[in-house]
């Protein structure tokens, strides 16, 4: 089982994004997503700025390939999406409109944001040229054991969602502009004042979600640090860890003890929790009750 860095879900000025890959050059990860994920006004801010990242990826040995957005609303999104391809590295899809974008046959990786949710859709999409998939987050280790092993068959990789707060819906709204009484259109990059994601609490003061522009998230940071030998025995490939400010680094180091039995699970959480946004962890899709639950001991 090896890492995968998954695109960065948030927006984050030019200097520091080009920065963190950078960074992740240097890390244990195998494989390396980037480009823009959640909103298409933030890429003009860096995108001059991703040939220069790919390259310096790739040089370190590093497989790379490129996100689709997850909502394409728009003419210039449609035309960014077909543009991707030009890019000479894999293309992921987030949203199946992408998929028009890709000639048939062509290979292509499928991100978490799709709802690969049974053995038909899997099949599909292999069909299609799919040699990579990111299960959604949500999934139980049931769900899981049934696809990894279809991967198997058919020769698809397959990820899950192993570090980061969760994806759990875009919207055509933003909640960013919204919070400061700005309309979409615009919205001043409020989302560039929180940059791993703004705290939602209910009226009772309780963690809740996190928003990102027009991202919803959940408040906790999701980790499989504690399942990675049931999701090894599942036949999974890959563990996919998103991008967060701070000392990302010592995550990809933290996960990569764990695989190699260098570190223990409960040693990497302490790590983890001490990185995660609010210093919540949470693993409860894979095999608890509830989203939010912990398998372990509180951190």
């Amino acid at each position: 089982m090896d890492l995968t860095i998954g695109p960065n879900q948030f927006f984050w000025d030019a200097d520091t994004w080009a920065g963190f890959y950078g960074e992740m050059a240097d890390s244990a990860a195998l494989r390396v997503v980037l480009g823009e994920l959640v909103c298409s006004k933030r890429l003009p801010f860096y995108q001059d700025r991703i040939p220069a990242a790919v390259e310096t990826l790739l040089d370190a040995g590093k497989t790379v390939a490129l996100t689709s957005l997850a909502l394409v609303t728009l003419k210039r999104e449609r035309k960014l999406t077909a543009d991707l391809g030009a890019m000479g590295v894999p293309v992921e899809i987030n949203d199946l409109t992408a998929l028009s974008h890709v000639p048939d046959g062509a290979e292509f990786w499928v991100g978490p944001l799709v709802n690969v949710y049974n053995e038909g859709t899997f099949r599909w999409l292999a069909s299609r040229g799919a040699t990579r998939i990111c299960l959604p987050p949500e999934l139980p280790l049931s769900s899981v054991q049934v696809l990894a092993a279809l991967g198997a068959e058919l020769g698809v990789a397959v990820e899950v969602w192993g570090f980061g707060r969760l994806p759990l819906a875009i919207s055509g709204r933003c909640y960013h502009a919204r919070l400061h009484g700005r309309t979409k259109d615009n919205c001043q990059f409020a989302c560039e004042d929180d940059p791993d994601g703004l705290s939602v609490v209910t009226t009772d003061g309780q963690p809740f979600l996190a928003m990102n522009g027009v991202q919803t998230l959940s408040d906790s940071t999701a980790s499989l640090v504690r399942k990675v030998e049931e999701l090894r025995d599942a036949g999974v490939s890959a563990l996919r860890l998103s991008p967060q400010t701070g000392a990302f680094g010592s995550v990809v180091a933290a996960y990569r003890g764990v695989l190699d039995g260098s570190v223990s699970p409960d040693d990497a959480a302490r790590v983890l929790a001490a990185l995660a946004p609010g210093g919540r962890l949470s693993d409860g899709f894979l095999t608890g009750a509830r989203g939010a639950d912990w398998s372990g001991v509180a951190v």
